[in-house]
C-alpha cells in the first residue's frame, strides 16, 4: 500500500497549486522541498527599518564572490534577502562550452513565489497557435478554451490586479480594481493613442490584492500596502505565493504533509505495472535516504529540475530517463530575452507625485507580428514601462541650508520602456547531467547549453528601433537609447520547455492533461511542460495548468484509472 495518494516535488509557484487542489480533492499529499521551511518573523524583512539593515543592505563583495557568483547578480539581491537566493557554491552547475546561462534559484518553502516580479498575463490562441503557424517546436495540445476555466479559478483564489482592456493578444480575466498609472504612464498612454493605431499602455497585471475576499481574509492575506516591498517577503499576504494562499489553503484540509529539506533524488518506476511508484529524497542537513511511495506523482521542481530529476531516473526501460522515449526531456531549454531598452524625460508634470509605490509597471502588450504575421522575424515583443520621478534621496551635495534646499524636490519624470521578446524553441537549447562531477549529495550536475539565436537578436534589434520611434514622437526630451545586447539566456528567470507538451509521444514528454507519455501516474505542471514561450510573464500559465492537471488527475484516481 502507498504511503500517499499524492506526492508534489516541489513548493513553489506550480507545485503550491498542485498541492492545494490535490489536497482539496480529499488525496492525501506528500509535498517535498528540498530547501528549508520559512518563518515569516525572521525570513521576511519588509518591516525592517532601513537603519536596521547591515553594510545599508549590501552584501560583502568577499562573500558574493565566494559564495553567490551568479545569485549576486539578480536584481533583488540584498544583505535582507540573500537566504532567499542559493548559494551557488552549495548548489553548483555548468555551462557547456562557448555558452553561459544564468540560473537564478530560491530554495524554500515557497520557492522563487516569495520573489517574483507577480506580472500575471493569460496566453492567448495566437500564442497556443504559433508553433504549428511557424513550424517552429510542435503544437500545442491545447488551446485557449482549455485553459479558460482554470485562468479563472486561479486569478479568482490569487487576487490580480488590472483592466479588461479588450485586447486579443491579452485575453481579459477575472480581475481586482488595478492600481492607477501614474501621470507620466497617462501622459505615455495618451500619445501611444495619438501617435499609433497598432499599441496602446495599459496598467500592469500584477498579482498583488488591491482589495480582499472572505477566502483570502480566511486565509490571513491583507489588502497591498503599495511599499513596494514585496522581494523582502510580506507580512500582509497581500501578493500571491505558495506561503501565504495555496500552502495555507492545502494544510486546513488536514490532507497535505510538507517535508523541508527534501532532495529528490529519483523518480522510482516498476516496468511490471509501467507506472511511478515513487520517489528516493535525501535529507539535505544528513544527507539520509529514504524512499516515499505514492499513487500518482507531480513533478514541480522548476524546469531544470524538474528535467534533471528525470534524467536521473534511469532504469532498463528507460535508460536515457524517465519518460523519455521521445529524447526530449531536458530539450527546447526556453527563457524570455531582453536587452532593448531606451529612456527619456518627460517635460513638466513638475508640481505633481503618487502615493505609494506602484508594486507593478504599465505595459504596451505586443503588437507586431499581430494579428497577422507581416515581420521578418518570427513572434514579437512586449514593453514593460517603468515611469517616475528620480534623484529624491538626499543625496544631493551641499550642507546646511542649501543642502536641505536642493534635497527637498524629487527629480524630473522620466519613462523607461524594457522589451520582452519570445524566445524560439530549440531541441539544441538544453540541460544535460554532467559525466563525472556531482554536487555534495553525490548527484550529478545539471550543465546548461543554450544560446540566444539569430531571431531573439531580430526581436531585440527591432524592439529597439520601435522605443526610440515611439519616444520621439512622443515629444519627449534627452532621449537615451540604450545598445542592443540580448540578454543571456536564464536572465529573466522564466525557464521553460524542458518536458514540453504536445500531440505526440515521439516528439513530446506530456500530452494535453500534463501527464507523461510514457508513465500514466506521472504529471508535470511547472515551466518544463511548456511547449513555447509566448512573451508573457508565464507564471499565471504554470497555475493554470497545474490546476487542470491536478483535477484531472484526480478524476483518474476516483474512476480507478490510476
Amino acid at each position: 500500500m502507498a504511503d500517499f495518494d499524492a506526492i508534489v516535488v516541489g513548493s513553489g509557484m506550480s507545485g503550491g497549486w498542485a498541492a492545494k487542489e490535490l489536497c482539496e480533492r480529499g488525496l492525501k499529499t506528500l509535498v517535498l522541498e528540498r530547501g528549508k521551511d520559512i518563518d515569516p518573523t525572521k525570513d521576511y524583512s519588509d518591516m525592517m527599518d532601513p537603519w536596521d539593515k547591515k553594510f545599508l543592505d549590501r552584501v560583502r563583495p568577499d562573500e558574493a564572490a565566494r559564495d553567490y557568483a551568479r545569485q549576486k547578480d539578480v536584481y533583488v539581491f540584498f544583505e535582507s534577502t540573500k537566504h532567499l537566493w542559493v548559494k551557488d557554491s552549495d548548489h553548483p552547475y555548468d555551462v557547456a562550452k562557448d555558452t553561459d546561462y544564468e540560473w537564478y534559484r530560491g530554495y524554500q518553502v515557497g520557492g522563487r513565489s516569495l520573489l517574483w516580479a507577480r506580472m500575471s498575463y493569460r496566453f492567448s490562441d495566437h500564442d497556443f497557435e504559433a508553433n504549428k503557424k511557424d513550424g517552429v517546436g510542435v503544437d500545442w495540445p491545447i488551446r485557449y478554451k482549455d485553459l479558460l476555466p482554470w485562468y479563472d479559478k486561479v486569478e479568482t483564489f490569487a487576487g490580480i490586479s488590472g483592466n479588461n482592456d479588450g485586447l486579443g493578444q491579452l485575453p481579459d480575466g477575472k480581475y481586482l480594481p488595478p492600481f492607477e498609472l501614474d501621470c507620466a504612464a497617462k501622459d505615455l498612454q495618451a500619445k501611444l493613442t495619438q501617435n499609433f493605431n497598432d499599441r496602446q499602455l495599459i496598467a500592469g497585471r500584477v498579482a498583488n490584492l488591491t482589495r480582499t475576499t472572505p477566502e483570502q481574509e480566511a486565509l490571513g492575506r491583507g489588502p497591498c500596502q503599495a511599499r513596494y516591498h514585496c522581494f523582502r517577503g510580506c507580512s500582509y499576504g497581500a501578493y500571491f505565493s505558495s506561503n501565504s494562499a495555496t500552502l495555507p489553503a492545502a494544510d486546513r484540509t488536514g490532507n497535505m504533509t510538507l517535508k523541508p529539506d527534501s532532495i529528490v533524488h529519483s523518480v522510482i518506476y516498476d516496468p511490471k505495472t509501467k507506472r511511478a511508484t515513487g520517489v528516493k529524497v535525501i535529507d539535505r542537513l544528513t544527507k539520509e535516504t529514504k524512499i516515499y511511495t505514492a499513487k500518482i506523482i507531480f513533478l514541480n521542481a522548476s524546469a531544470i529540475n524538474t528535467a534533471a530529476i528525470l534524467l536521473q531516473s534511469t532504469s532498463d526501460a528507460f535508460p536515457t530517463g524517465l519518460a523519455n522515449r521521445s529524447d526530449q526531456v531536458g530539450r527546447n531549454l526556453m527563457d524570455h530575452v531582453a536587452g532593448a531598452r531606451a529612456e527619456a524625460k518627460v517635460d513638466g508634470l513638475t508640481d505633481r507625485y503618487v502615493y505609494g509605490r506602484y508594486p507593478g509597471q504599465g505595459y504596451i502588450p505586443r503588437y507586431r507580428n499581430y494579428p497577422d504575421y507581416d515581420q521578418d522575424y518570427k513572434r514579437g515583443f512586449a514593453f514593460q514601462v517603468y515611469t517616475g520621478r528620480g534623484s529624491w534621496t538626499g543625496n544631493r551635495k551641499g550642507v546646511g541650508q542649501q543642502f536641505k534646499t536642493d534635497n527637498r524636490d524629487p527629480g524630473p519624470w522620466t519613462v523607461f520602456l524594457d522589451a520582452y521578446g519570445e524566445v524560439l524553441p530549440d531541441p539544441n537549447n538544453r540541460v544535460y547531467l554532467h559525466g563525472s562531477n556531482v554536487d555534495q549529495w553525490g548527484i550529478p550536475i545539471p550543465v546548461m547549453d543554450a544560446r540566444m539565436g539569430p531571431n531573439e537578436y531580430a526581436l531585440m534589434e527591432a524592439a529597439s528601433k520601435d522605443a526610440e520611434d515611439i519616444l520621439i514622437k512622443g515629444g519627449y526630451k534627452d532621449i537615451k537609447v540604450h545598445p542592443v545586447q540580448p540578454t543571456k539566456p536564464g536572465n529573466r528567470i522564466h525557464e521553460m520547455g524542458t518536458a514540453r507538451m504536445g500531440h505526440d509521444p515521439k516528439t513530446s514528454v506530456l500530452n494535453k492533461w500534463n501527464q507523461a507519455h510514457d508513465v500514466k501516474n506521472l504529471f508535470i505542471t511547472d515551466g518544463a511542460a511548456m511547449t513555447s514561450s509566448a512573451i508573457q510573464n508565464p507564471s499565471i500559465t504554470y497555475m493554470a495548468l497545474s490546476a487542470r492537471a491536478a483535477n484531472h488527475a484526480a478524476d483518474l484516481l476516483e474512476q480507478g484509472v490510476l
